[in-house]
């Protein structure tokens, strides 16, 4: 835990203005974007604190696809069920704000504006998915 880390402090319910949306995963905490770039734009936050993404190894891969499987499931309960028009991804340092991972969940992806198809671009120099 990090205190001065605004998602270690939104995992303990300890930001009272961040609501969670329900999560099967005691380990991870799942929240809006305050900045969406789509109708749908969750982040998805392990509430142990990890750094960004560029810690990642391949012991992590697991975690990754649970982080995946809770962003799906969250679309779905907020009524969203193509799955196929969804991005998902990491901002790559020093393009992220928060360093503590997060995957952005954005849906549908189709209806990203002209910004959004920019700064959530697949596999772009600041983009990850």
């Amino acid at each position: 835990y990090d205190g001065k880390c605004v998602f270690c402090r939104i995992a303990r319910r300890e930001e009272p203005g961040t609501a969670l949306l329900p999560c099967e995963d005691e380990d991870l905490v799942c929240f809006r974007d305050i900045k969406p770039g789509a109708p749908h734009h969750y982040l998805v936050v392990p509430v142990k604190h990890m750094g960004n993404c560029k810690t990642l190894k391949s012991e992590h891969i697991p975690l990754v696809r649970r982080m995946m499987e809770v962003g799906k499931a969250v679309l779905q309960k907020n009524n969203f069920s193509d799955l196929n028009d969804v991005r998902m991804g990491f901002h790559w340092p020093p393009f992220c704000s928060i360093a503590h991972l997060h995957l952005h969940v954005l849906a549908p992806a189709s209806q990203l504006g002209f910004l959004s198809r920019i700064y959530y671009r697949i596999n772009s120099y600041w983009f990850i998915t």
